[in-house]
């Protein structure tokens, strides 16, 4: 234990105050400070952010249990008001417009002064003070500590998303803040107390600052209190982690005073060297490298605070604190930074209004809401349980595709978990961070539904295995069923002999919102669904069945694209034994389907194709542009079209350019209600386009119908009329609402049953009968009595699962598989072909909804090349 001679020290939180109900930031801090106790409360800049002050110790251990009936006593009295309370260097869901600077006059001369820096500042920080009364020493300690400030900072580091909710790239984007003041940075290069004071009083004499308390060094001697203060941390959601910094701090502090009074002469790093680390560290977190500032080299985070533990084991041991530093040093490496942990709940789950919930629930002290971390001698697969767990039950049938009953890796899988267990879960969680990082620079991001800005697209590090023998099995049926139903779309469009045999009820077309009379510009052509997307889940070993078909715009194929780059990049090793077909011939598939779909009238071997985009505002403009890119043809945008004499051109400055084919991901409605080039609604010039063969849209208009749930009923009965065969994949059962009586079952089974919109897509207004509150199957009753014909239900399919990645471990989540059908038309007849290039969307944790825009996430999927190879 610390004997009478221990230097005391205490720390200041700042906490956000964050609206339980919207989870954004309110600036509520002076009605809330009513009800907290005079001492050791106080306000801050921001009215969003509330000050606890410690009380001053000796012992670590009761500085964390100050810390945490301070913040029990601040969660408790928020609660009362509808508040929640974040200690994290930033949060997202905040509207800096709405929030206001506390009225003081010292706050308010600040925000005249620094106006910017004033209303930006929604940040949060810790400070540690560790007592050090001579402030010679002082200033002269501060200097010689600066190497090892990233290392602090790399701990505590809790701010990779900003205030608008992007993700920044950073583990601290409250540093980046923070570091725009005009007093931030390294330790003043002082020797003496007169010196730092005669600095500071010119300073504030320049006009730069009003009193010395606006002076914020990474270390300073305190301006009112005899401590040494360390100001380089983010808000903590983790009491731990505070208490690990303290001790560290405070043994650090205590070396280099006894160096400095035995005369030993300091190596100060260059202040250059230690901003740029300071940069690293802030980039990084406790997730990459950090700068080994003695040797100007990157080490690993995790090394680094090791050997920093490790140096000051002496001062540990001496001050009692060595148990409980390294202890905690260890939990930390194991569990990474709350920035690590805040990602990985936003991939869990793709709002971040579960990244909210997770701080305020580890700010209140409970635990992280994710699995339980395993010990670094464990398995990955430890605790892992092959049966979905969703709505607090479990579905006996759920299949585990690389899983056995007993917990074991399936035979195909087995090479690859060992392989991950030998990476081992702390270098994982650095690699899917750095894949992370490289989404965002390259922009492979999505937007999830209700979400302004557009995250990256979450990519699990264990890939999916489709075996040769499955492969095979998958490329028939998919063939059949995209042949069956583009021979209806091209009947419905036309002769419309379905209807007229009595397969297809005229009634069904009325009902389908995709039946549209543009779709009846395009007559007598072969193909109508130039690239199909099929979706079909595995609910055994080989046994794929359809859940749906995209004949519109289907997205995914350049996310499947960038997961393999990303794997080959960061996990090259997985691929040392397999044999896995290439996924690269896939965009040259679409270049060829796209000049293969060349309308009627287009000049012979000239054939002219754009890819036509709503802009950076759709969820895919990744892969718009990576499509653009990698084909070679321009990306447009409706404000680049016209229309001369029935051929539609690009009109970008003087240059005109012909356009025979359009690769439309757009939606069609869209497409048809803007504008061209020269201010003229697009709608009749391209439908006058259509019907003279100068242009093609890949896909059709009207393709919808096809997509419709209502008519997905009938691909069976397709696929004999069209093709006079046998499906060779199975579909779900499905019950039209629109039939009375198929709508009276539904609702005497909502609550087994998933309910969809016939025209839905992209996951929207699905209800999970299992998965759904009362409140939202009583909603889904009255919409059913009130619009029958807007809905179909389904059985709930057992999904199967995978392990997944979630930073600790392997846990099970619920994937499907999204395929790609190309259609061309050949020698009076129509092909097919299959990409190699398939996405598999991973459910968040617990959910059976896999879609992009709900949050889901992808896995790489390895087709194998040698049917010889194991089958999962």
């Amino acid at each position: 234990m610390p004997g009478s001679e221990t230097r005391r020290l205490g720390v200041e939180e700042e906490f956000q105050l964050i609206d339980v109900k919207t989870r954004r930031l309110v600036s509520r801090a002076p009605e809330l400070l009513c009800r907290l106790p005079d001492e050791g409360y106080v306000a801050e800049l921001q009215r969003c952010v509330v000050e606890i002050n410690s009380g001053v110790h000796t012992d670590l251990d009761d500085l964390r249990d100050d810390l945490l009936r301070r913040r029990a006593l601040l969660v408790h009295a928020a609660a009362d008001l509808g508040l929640g309370v974040a200690a994290a260097g930033a949060v997202p869901l905040s509207v800096p417009a709405e929030l206001q600077v506390t009225e003081t006059p010292r706050y308010r001369r600040m925000l005249a002064d620094y106006q910017l820096l004033a209303r930006e500042q929604l940040i949060c920080g810790t400070q540690v003070h560790v007592e050090v009364p001579d402030r010679d020493e002082a200033v002269q300690v501060a200097v010689r500590i600066a190497q090892h400030l990233p290392v602090f900072l790399a701990l505590s580091a809790s701010s990779p998303f900003w205030a608008d909710g992007s993700d920044t790239g950073y583990a601290s984007m409250r540093s980046l803040v923070w570091i725009r003041w005009p007093t931030t940075g390294p330790a003043a290069p002082v020797s003496s107390a007169a010196e730092y004071d005669r600095l500071i009083d010119d300073l504030v004499s320049s006009g730069i600052i009003t009193d010395p308390g606006m002076v914020y060094f990474d270390v300073r001697p305190s301006s009112h209190q005899p401590t040494l203060e360390l100001r380089v941390c983010d808000s903590c959601p983790s009491v731990e982690t505070i208490t690990l910094i303290a001790g560290l701090y405070r043994a650090l502090v205590e070396r280099e005073i006894t160096a400095l009074r035995s005369g030993a002469a300091p190596v100060p790093p260059s202040p250059t060297l230690v901003r740029a680390a300071m940069w690293r560290a802030a980039r990084s977190g406790l997730e990459g490298e950090l700068v080994d500032l003695e040797a100007a080299v990157p080490r690993p985070a995790g090394d680094m605070v090791e050997r920093l533990v490790e140096a000051l084991r002496p001062q540990l041991e001496q001050l009692g604190d060595w148990e409980t530093v390294s202890r905690l040093a260890a939990k930390a490496a194991c569990a990474g930074s709350s920035a690590a942990r805040q990602r990985r709940a936003l991939r869990r789950r793709g709002r971040l209004t579960d990244v909210v919930d997770q701080l305020l629930a580890e700010t209140a002290g409970g635990q992280p809401a994710e699995p339980q971390v395993h010990d670094l001698d464990q398995s990955l697969l430890h605790g892992y349980l092959p049966r979905s767990a969703v709505g607090g039950g479990t579905l006996d049938d759920t299949y585990d595709e690389a899983v056995d009953t007993d917990g074991a890796p399936r035979p195909a899988y087995r090479p690859l978990v060992d392989t991950l267990e030998r990476i081992g879960a702390a270098e994982l969680r650095r690699i899917q961070d750095e894949i992370t990082h490289e989404q965002s620079a390259a922009d492979v991001t999505f937007r999830v539904t209700d979400q302004e800005r557009p995250q990256p697209f979450p990519m699990d590090v264990l890939p999916r295995i489709v075996s040769a023998a499955d492969w095979s099995t998958l490329v028939a049926g998919l063939e059949q069923r995209a042949l069956a139903l583009n021979a209806f779309l091209v009947d419905v469009y036309g002769e419309r002999k379905i209807i007229a045999d009595g397969v297809v009820p005229a009634e069904m077309l009325d009902l389908a919102p995709g039946y549209r009379t543009s779709g009846a510009a395009v007559r007598g052509r072969p193909v109508r669904a130039h690239i199909c997307g099929t979706d079909l889940v595995c609910t055994g070993p080989g046994r794929f069945v359809v859940l749906e078909d995209n004949l519109r715009s289907p997205s995914g194929v350049g996310y499947a694209l960038a997961q393999r780059a990303m794997m080959r990049r960061f996990l090259g090793e997985l691929w040392d034994e397999a044999d896995i077909v290439d996924v690269e011939p896939t965009l040259d598939m679409v270049r060829q389907t796209l000049l293969g779909a060349a309308p009627p009238a287009a000049p012979g071997g000239d054939v002219s194709v754009a890819v036509l985009s709503s802009g950076s505002q759709d969820s895919a403009w990744f892969e718009h542009m990576m499509i653009a890119e990698r084909t070679g043809f321009p990306l447009v945008h409706t404000r680049d079209l016209t229309v001369l004499d029935h051929t539609v051109f690009v009109r970008r400055g003087r240059s005109t350019t012909r356009i025979d084919v359009l690769y439309a991901r757009i939606d069609e409605d869209m497409l048809l209600s803007s504008t061209g080039y020269d201010g003229t609604p697009l709608r009749s010039g391209l439908l006058a386009a259509l019907r003279a063969g100068t242009l093609t849209l890949v896909n059709a208009l009207g393709n919808g119908v096809g997509d419709d749930k209502a008519v997905y009923t009938f691909v069976p009965a397709m696929i004999d009329y069209y093709l006079g065969e046998q499906p060779f994949l199975e579909q779900v059962p499905t019950w039209v609402c629109a039939d009375r009586a198929q709508r009276d079952t539904v609702l005497d089974r909502l609550h087994e049953l998933v309910v969809k919109p016939t025209d839905g897509f992209g996951g929207g207004e699905i209800t999970i009968g299992p998965e759904a509150s009362e409140a939202e199957l009583a909603k889904r009753s009255f919409e059913l009595n009130f619009r029958p014909e807007r809905f179909v239900a389904q059985e709930v399919v057992p999904l199967s699962t995978h392990p997944t990645f979630d930073g600790t471990g392997l846990y099970p989540h619920h994937i499907d598989l999204r395929a790609f059908v190309h259609l061309r038309a050949r020698d009076h007849g129509v092909t097919a072909h299959v990409a190699p290039a398939l996405l598999t969307r991973v459910a968040p944790f617990g959910s059976t909804v896999v879609n992009s825009s709900r949050g889901g996430g992808g896995k790489d999927t390895w087709i194998l090349g040698s049917p010889g190879r194991p089958a999962t």
